[in-house]
């Protein structure tokens, strides 16, 4: 038989039994659960709800906005209400309405002083003259600051119209009394006159009027005597008063823009109610949801596809991983997680994601910090103690990826980087703090490390972000210490459930397991002591050839110490308990010898399962012997059959163990180093060249007998384990061997 034949046929998985946990539609079915699980994570985070609402009906329920939104039209009327509040801006401006005054008191010096002019037409020039030289005044004022752009140009327009409109009358028999006015009390008056029309136009005067009538007291305080002086200063007064106060109407419009520009937009929040229960659904109210995209009628689809791709691509990270891990892809013959470690995941992401979104389901955009609160590193760490460490880091960027959507209160972006690197951080410090778990307080120092961690991580974040108020610091580092105790507390909770439901041994259990205190290897150690070293003595071999493949060394070792459990029913039938007494196999019938070697596996099942002990074990028990023949029974039987002159009523297949032949490679690991270990302790003088040679001709002789064919061991794998039991028997029995000079070459199987 050459080596590929033989390699093919104890590695093919053609002789498994093809359950569901290594079906190839249950493990794309289980994929397909984890892309609907993603989807009903994110989905109510990323697709608003619609709702089917009628015009001119009542609404049956409360409905709020599913994110923040700008009411445009109430905003418009904000802005149109902001304006209308504007008062009209007034502007004063300064008339200097005293170079008027001066300007007529010139002229009328001119004139009187003018000898050849009549006093008639001195009377005419005064009535035609002074009235033009209002209106003159009042066109040079807004032709010079027009040029120089001191008042815009529609305040000059508006103030020219209404001085002109409020102009003063002078009366008709103040003419006749200016002719007879001498240059000394011209100006006399003219004093008099400047000081009162500047005094009345230091007043805001938007009707000219109101100072018209104060001139007569102030004329009669003045120094002035003459009655005539007076009347004539009172009516000129009167007439040089202007309005000085103005409607400034770009200035207005102006400020009315700036108000509506300052007017902040009408907002409706997140969770605000956009309808209350009874409510009547408005053509406006219509609108406002429609604009919200909560109306049935207006529902897109485009966000359900995107978060359905969204879940697509996480699962494929999964996938991905999974191919990865296994060098195939959904094969089940090359996988490394069976479909039952994929559902155990499944649920582990299930139970995770549900306990965040409960959490979410409290958070506010007021009380965000509520959201510190999830132990999202719970799934990290169950993954990281029930099924692997690599696979628990893929898991923890999962998380955290969807975390900062589940977490985040913010519409103007899906994910809150926050959220996101704290779960990050809380993940990774979990998963490095319990990978090398032994015990279960353990868990509980991982929930110190995780509070630590993360609230280290949010400070680091609030330190270099925006501040935020003391309060909620307090709550947020309060909530995210809290974090890490409630993920110790589930994961302590949930630990025995997945061990239970799944038949998951973790190192945690088994470490228990392996406690000398327990009553099955405590009473190996008190019944049977010879088998119980035995035992001890295959835990570290078996322990170092898996570990040396890959395998579960842990698993192993414990396994060893309860394989031969079943011995203490009936401990003085085996060799290694008999010191100091005959064999009892010497006196009885090989075949009722056989019956009683055989029955050890069976009787340890038994003993292991009414002890509640996990299956894995209880497999190894069963299955470390296989169908292996017992040929020292079954040649008794021959010789006595021979003498006895008998023809043998039983064949090879009567002497062989029931098995079954082993299912794992943890429990073909353990029944090749049980051989090994008895075999080694059964040679006198053992050298390096007999150790070497017995345990390939144990393997060989197990490749042989098929008992490899249900496990999926390789021959390099044989290789390395032949070599790992040299190695580890030369370290266990070193005083033994006997080391000769010169060292043949190693004997490989072939």
């Amino acid at each position: 038989m050459n080596r590929n034949q033989v390699t093919n046929r104890t590695i093919s998985p053609s002789s498994r039994a093809a359950g569901w946990k290594h079906s190839k539609g249950v493990r794309l079915l289980l994929l397909c659960l984890f892309v609907l699980l993603f989807y009903f994570s994110l989905s109510p985070h990323l697709v608003p709800k619609t709702y089917n609402i009628q015009l001119n009906e009542y609404s049956d329920r409360d409905i709020r906005a599913p994110k923040q939104w700008e009411d445009e039209k109430a905003t418009l009327i904000a802005k149109q209400e902001a304006a209308e509040r504007v008062q009209t801006v007034f502007n004063i401006v300064a008339l200097r309405n005293e170079n008027l005054v001066d300007q007529i008191f010139q002229r009328m010096e001119q004139i009187n002083k003018d000898s050849q002019v009549t006093q008639q037409n001195k009377i005419d020039i005064y009535r035609t003259e002074i009235p033009r030289r209002y209106s003159t005044y009042v066109d040079d004022f807004v032709r010079t600051n027009r040029a120089s752009g001191t008042y815009n140009a529609t305040l000059l327009e508006e103030m020219a119209r209404i001085v002109k409109d409020q102009q003063y009358t002078i009366p008709e028999e103040t003419f006749y009394k200016l002719p007879r006015l001498t240059a000394e009390q011209l100006s006399e008056m003219r004093t008099v006159t400047r000081d009162i029309v500047r005094e009345l136009m230091n007043e805001q005067l938007r009707e000219a009027e109101t100072a018209r009538t104060k001139v007569a007291e102030l004329v009669n305080a003045s120094s002035l005597s003459d009655r005539t002086q007076r009347e004539i200063v009172q009516e000129l007064a009167r007439y040089a008063l202007m309005p000085n106060k103005f409607a400034d109407k770009e200035a207005t419009d102006e400020a009315r823009v700036l108000a509506q520009e300052n007017t902040p937009k009408v907002v409706m929040n997140e969770g605000d109610i956009v309808v209350k229960d009874g409510d009547l659904i408005t053509q406006e109210v219509y609108e406002r949801l429609q604009a919200l995209g909560l109306l049935q009628s207006k529902k897109s689809y485009w966000p359900h596809l995107g978060v359905l791709m969204l879940s697509a691509l996480f699962a494929l990270v999964l996938y991905l991983f999974l191919s990865h891990k296994s060098g195939a892809s959904l094969s089940p013959a090359k996988s490394s997680y069976s479909n039952s470690e994929l559902l155990m995941l499944l649920l582990i992401f299930f139970l995770n994601l549900m306990i965040m979104q409960i959490i979410g389901i409290t958070q506010t955009q007021n009380t965000s910090f509520i959201g510190y609160l999830a132990p999202a590193a719970m799934g990290t760490m169950l993954i990281v103690l029930l099924l692997d460490f690599h696979l628990a880091m893929i898991s923890s960027i999962l998380f955290a990826m969807i975390g900062s959507v589940m977490f985040n209160v913010s519409q103007d972006r899906i994910f809150d980087f926050n959220y996101g690197f704290i779960i990050i951080v809380v993940s990774f410090a979990a998963l490095f703090s319990i990978h090398r778990a032994s015990q279960r307080s353990t868990i509980l120092k991982a929930g110190i490390m995780v509070s630590l961690f993360g609230s280290i991580a949010l400070l680091a974040l609030i330190m270099v972000g925006e501040p935020i108020e003391r309060s909620d610091l307090l709550y947020s580092v309060g909530f995210i210490f809290a974090s890490g105790l409630l993920t110790a507390i589930f994961v302590i909770g949930l630990m025995p459930f997945f061990e239970v439901t799944f038949g998951i041994l973790s190192a945690l259990k088994l470490v228990e397991l392996s406690n000398p205190n327990h009553p099955l290897l405590r009473k190996l150690l008190t019944e049977t002591p010879g088998t119980y070293h035995h035992s001890v003595m295959v835990g570290n071999l078996s322990e170092a050839a898996a570990e040396a493949i890959g395998a579960n060394g842990l698993l192993c070792r414990v396994g060893s110490f309860y394989h031969d459990i079943g011995k203490t029913k009936r401990p003085s039938y085996f060799i290694e308990n008999q010191s100091n007494i005959e064999n009892p196999h010497d006196s009885i019938d090989p075949k009722l010898s056989k019956s009683i070697i055989i029955a050890h596996a069976r009787d340890g099942v038994d003993m292991l399962k009414s002890h509640n002990i996990p299956k894995p074990l209880r497999d190894i028990a069963e299955q470390h012997h296989g169908t292996t023949f017992l040929k020292f029974f079954f040649h008794k039987a021959l010789k006595q059959a021979e003498e006895q002159g008998i023809e043998p009523d039983f064949t090879e297949d009567d002497f062989r163990y029931p098995g079954p032949k082993a299912q794992s490679k943890e429990a073909a690991i353990v029944g090749i180093a049980d051989c090994v270990e008895a075999a080694v302790r059964s040679l006198r003088n053992p050298t390096m060249e007999h150790v070497e040679s017995m345990i390939n001709k144990i393997i060989k002789g197990r490749l042989e007998d098929n008992q490899f064919n249900e496990c999926d061991l390789t021959m390099k794998e044989l290789d390395k384990i032949a070599q790992t039991l040299k190695e580890t028997v030369i370290g266990i029995f070193h005083s033994r061997i006997e080391y000769p000079e010169d060292v043949k070459p190693k004997e490989r199987l072939t």
